[in-house]
């Protein structure tokens, strides 16, 4: 991994992600999505032949089928996953909040009410990798804020079917509905609905380019989570992190994609030399060698800070998706990190257990949109309203104001509305 000094790089070059050109993209994104709102499950079946190398018999899974596919996943992966799931939803349990409701002293009475969304929709990426913590990390929040049903799609493999642990950890989180589908079709099928796919309120879940497209494009027929990019880590680290564990942790998020990004910042050089050294190491022992390498000589990056403190200032900068903090005080320097996905602190916490058991959300946010944005969370599937009641007494007292707004704002209408009330 090359090591630069934080001196040396201008404002903006911490890191150089790439940015998504969709334009290449959208024309046949568009096709997909307009052809499956118009022609339905044809629709589907044609582009699951032309990507998938063929389309299963029925989309939709038969309770039979799952109750088949769940036995066959042994006791102990199911004990896994039971254990995994437990740990999620302790976490999102406690993200849970009740609505509000206040009187003023004119009776009038104001607050907010808390809705869970009546039907989602969870992508499942399928293909050469298939994520059993993604149905968990997707389903199990919707399933705690009272989302009535749950419909999750995944693409088919080549023989039609789905790996039996996708099913078992949906079966264990709750998920009412399965579904073999994947693509820009999958997303179009659950935005707008087909012969066999009911149409949901929202999506979530990741996916390629494709997917993540289709997913913008949908948005305001549905509601999506987020668009995300290549996964990214960063660890924070001083002189007291072990080299081999910095290693093995940048890599562990390497392995996911050629675009993906690892970063080491550190306010010790020597152990950045050694960072540099393990990491070339253990990259020839990965089976996914090709990709991991790809992404760190393309992305990788380990940056000499001057200070704690401009580690800091340089991590905030990124945003990255996964922080870790492998420093002797990780807890002091929690407070001074505004920008971050997930902050993983100490020596003992490796970025891994995020993604799997520990029960925060894995689903964050990349490419910087940590600046603005949240994990995946029991507030994605829910919707607030206000609602406001007032007495005689309590609008009379708010007239003149209204008027006056309305007035000023040249919405004659509104100001006779509640002139019509004096009387």
């Amino acid at each position: 991994m090359k090591i630069y000094r934080s001196s040396e790089l201008k404002e903006g070059e911490l890191l150089n992600r790439r940015i998504d050109d969709y334009a290449e993209y959208e024309p046949a994104v568009k096709e997909i999505i307009a052809r499956v709102r118009q022609e339905g499950d044809a629709a589907l079946r044609y582009y699951a032949e032309k990507f998938d190398g063929g389309a299963p018999e029925r989309f939709e899974l038969s309770k039979e089928e799952k109750r088949a596919a769940v036995a066959r996943v042994s006791e102990e992966y199911k004990a896994m996953l039971r254990r995994a799931a437990a740990n999620i939803r302790e976490f999102h349990e406690r993200q849970k909040r009740d609505g509000f409701c206040y009187t003023r002293p004119d009776g009038t009475v104001l607050g907010q009410k808390i809705t869970p969304i009546e039907r989602v929709g969870i992508y499942v990426p399928g293909g050469t990798a298939s994520y059993p913590s993604t149905v968990l990390m997707n389903a199990i929040p919707a399933k705690v804020a009272g989302v009535k049903e749950i419909v999750m799609t995944t693409p088919s493999s080549r023989g039609g079917g789905i790996r039996d642990e996708i099913v078992a950890a949906a079966e264990i989180a709750g998920v009412d509905r399965i579904f073999l589908a994947g693509g820009a079709g999958a997303v179009a099928a659950l935005a707008f609905g087909t012969e066999s796919f009911p149409r949901v309120d929202k999506i979530t879940g990741p996916g390629n380019i494709y997917v993540a497209l289709a997913k913008k494009l949908v948005f305001g027929t549905v509601g999506i989570d987020m668009v995300a990019g290549p996964s990214e880590i960063l660890v924070l680290a001083d002189e007291s992190a072990d080299a081999g564990r910095v290693a093995a942790d940048l890599l562990s998020q390497a392995e996911h994609d050629r675009l993906a990004s690892a970063v080491l910042v550190t306010t010790d050089e020597s152990l950045a030399r050694e960072v540099s050294k393990r990491v070339e190491e253990k990259l020839s022992l990965l089976p996914r060698e090709e990709i991991a390498r790809a992404s760190i000589e393309n992305n990788g990056k380990i940056i000499l800070a001057d200070s704690l403190a401009d580690a800091v200032r340089a991590s905030n900068e990124i945003a990255p998706e996964h922080l870790e903090l492998y420093v002797k005080e990780p807890f002091e320097l929690l407070e001074k990190i505004t920008a971050a996905g997930s902050i993983f602190l100490g020596g003992n916490t490796p970025e891994a257990a995020g993604d799997y058991v520990a029960g925060p959300n894995h689903t964050l946010p990349t490419s910087g949109s940590a600046r603005f944005s949240s994990p995946l969370s029991v507030d994605d599937f829910v919707k607030k309203s206000s609602y406001l009641c007032y007495t005689e007494e309590g609008f009379k007292n708010a007239i003149n104001d209204i008027v006056m707004f309305a007035e000023s704002e040249g919405l004659t209408a509104h100001a006779r509305s509640a002139e019509e009330r004096r009387r």
